[in-house]
C-alpha cells in the first residue's frame, strides 16, 4: 500500500495572496492621502508582486504545511517596507511627508524584534522564516540608503548594497556560504543600521551630523562584514588543510 505523500500548498499560498492584497490597500491609502506619483505606485506594486511571487515559490519548495504566526508578522513588516519603498520612489518626483515615511519605517523596525520571539515561543522557527526575515531587513536597509543618499550622496548606497555584494561574491567564492557562528555583535550592528539610517533620513539633525551618523553606520557594517569574512576565510583554510592531510593519508595507505 503506497503512502499518501501529497502536499497541500493552498493554505500558505492564500496567506501570501492576502499579504499582496494588504500591500495594494496600503498603497491605495497612501495614494489617497498624499497623491502619490506614478513612480511611487509602480514601484509599490512591483514590490508587492515580487514579494508574492518569491514567497509563494519559497513556500512551495519548503513544503510548509502552515504559514505560521511569525511569518505573518514578517509579512506585515514586508507590507510596511513596500509602503516605504513607494514613498522613497515618490520622493524622486515629489515631496512625500517625511513623517509618514518615518512612521512606517519605525513600526517596521519595532516589529523586527517581534517575529523572532513569536517563532521561538510558538515553536515555529524554520529556515524559510529566518531567510524571509533577513531579506525584508536587507531590503529595508537598501531603501533607506537610497532615501538618505538623495541628500548625502551615492556613497550611502554602500550600506544598502553591502549585503547584496556579499551574496554575489559567494557565487564566486563558495567558502563565503559556510554557516557563521551566532554573534550578538553581528545582530547589534544589523539592528543599528535601520535606526541610524532612519535618524539620518528624518531631517531632524544638521547635515554634518547626519553625515556623521551615516558614517558611523557604514563603519560598523564594514567592521562586522570584515570580521565575518575573515572568520570564513580562516575556517575554509583550516578545512582545506584538513582535507589535504586526509587525502595524503589515504594515498599513503
Amino acid at each position: 500500500m503506497a503512502l499518501n505523500d501529497t502536499y497541500d500548498a493552498r493554505p500558505a499560498q492564500q496567506e501570501t495572496a492576502v499579504g499582496a492584497g494588504a500591500q495594494v490597500l496600503l498603497l491605495a491609502l497612501l495614494g489617497t492621502a498624499i497623491g502619490m506619483s506614478t513612480a511611487g505606485w509602480l514601484t509599490g506594486l512591483a514590490f508587492a508582486f515580487a514579494t508574492w511571487a518569491v514567497l509563494s515559490r519559497a513556500l512551495h519548495r519548503s513544503r510548509l504545511a502552515s504559514f505560521g504566526p511569525a511569518n505573518r508578522v514578517t509579512l506585515g513588516r514586508a507590507t510596511l517596507v513596500g509602503g516605504v519603498t513607494a514613498l522613497v520612489a515618490d520622493s524622486f518626483s515629489g515631496a512625500p511627508p517625511v513623517s509618514l515615511l518615518v512612521g512606517l519605517t519605525a513600526v517596521a523596525l519595532v516589529l523586527d524584534g517581534v517575529d523572532g520571539k513569536v517563532a521561538r515561543r510558538t515553536g515555529t522557527c524554520s529556515p524559510l522564516g529566518a531567510r524571509f526575515d533577513m531579506e525584508v531587513d536587507a531590503f529595508l536597509i537598501l531603501v533607506l540608503s537610497v532615501h538618505v543618499a538623495l541628500d548625502l550622496g551615492p556613497w550611502v548606497l554602500l550600506i544598502g548594497g553591502m549585503r547584496y555584494v556579499f551574496v554575489a561574491a559567494a557565487r564566486v567564492w563558495p567558502w563565503l556560504t559556510a554557516p557563521l557562528p551566532p554573534s550578538t555583535a553581528r545582530k547589534t550592528v544589523a539592528a543599528s543600521q535601520g535606526v541610524l539610517l532612519l535618524l539620518a533620513g528624518a531631517g531632524l539633525l544638521p547635515g554634518p551630523v547626519n553625515a556623521g551618523v551615516v558614517l558611523l553606520a557604514l563603519g560598523l557594517l564594514v567592521w562586522s562584514f570584515g570580521r565575518d569574512v575573515r572568520w570564513l576565510w580562516r575556517t575554509s583554510r583550516v578545512r582545506g588543510g584538513a582535507r589535504a592531510v586526509a587525502l595524503r593519508e589515504l594515498v599513503a595507505r
